[in-house]
């Protein structure tokens, strides 16, 4: 399997026999902070959630018959809102970590993600060493962990965390930090956004498995996990990493 030169890679997923889920078209409702382009986002064009996450559940679906339906969620409350039940599950480039399996299921990993630092296009020499000896701050959304790879990297007195992906870009343009840990899988589309004014200049602090996330004991990861098995097996998910990152 391919690994993406941005950090990705696809997870080698668990073999097994032919595939026999069939959700008997259920809709099912899809929690996504959509935000993160290209792995979910609104498209302003149409109004429609759009991105890497979303074609994956769809492509899934297809394969074991049910509907998706995506909902906007702000990533603060999404895994709380998954369990009072607000969607069946929460696709939005969530890592997976022994912490979090505690009160919830995931899928198998469809893609490893790798973090990395957003600057100031003036400030695009500055190292990693330099922000671990000379006390520079580093940002990132709360409760992610991105805010734990900042930690490791800098300490925890010297990361500020904010609600919002926005905020903390808002406080990187201001000077107020020194560069927001992102989503490797982010940093094409941040670039373009915010072209001549910040750039990710650090790539590849640690790599994470992501996986679609479910309540505890839902036995819809099973049905999932075999519906991304095929995609996997018949080329599906290398064709929507080929779209979105263009590996040739």
């Amino acid at each position: 399997m391919k690994t993406l030169v941005i950090g990705l890679a696809i997870a080698a997923l668990a073999s097994g026999g032919a595939a026999s889920a069939d959700l008997g078209g259920k809709l099912l409702k899809v929690g996504s902070d959509t935000t993160s382009p290209p792995m979910e986002s609104v498209d302003p064009a149409t109004g429609q959630i759009v991105g890497f996450d979303i074609d994956v559940v769809n492509a899934i679906c297809a394969k074991i018959n049910c509907q998706a339906e995506f909902v906007t969620t702000g990533w603060d409350g999404i895994f709380a809102a998954l369990d009072q039940g607000n969607f069946d599950l929460v696709a939005s480039g969530v890592s997976i970590t022994e912490e979090r399996k505690k009160a919830m299921d995931f899928s198998d990993p469809y893609i490893v993600n790798s973090q990395a630092v957003l600057m100031r296009v003036e400030d695009q020499g500055v190292s990693l060493e330099d922000f671990k000896s000379k006390g520079k701050k580093l940002s990132a959304q709360a409760n992610t962990t991105d805010a734990q790879v900042a930690e490791g990297v800098v300490g925890k007195e010297n990361v500020v965390a904010y609600d919002s992906f926005s905020a903390a870009i808002i406080a990187l343009k201001n000077k107020d930090v020194d560069g927001v840990v992102i989503n490797g899988a982010n940093a094409a589309a941040y670039e373009r956004e915010f072209v001549g004014e910040l750039v990710v200049a650090i790539r590849d602090l640690e790599s994470d498995p992501l996986g679609l996330v479910f309540r505890k004991g839902d036995a819809n990861v099973a049905a999932f996990n075999e519906g991304l098995k095929m995609i996997r097996d018949d080329g599906t998910l290398d064709q929507l990493v080929n779209r979105y990152w263009g590996v040739k």
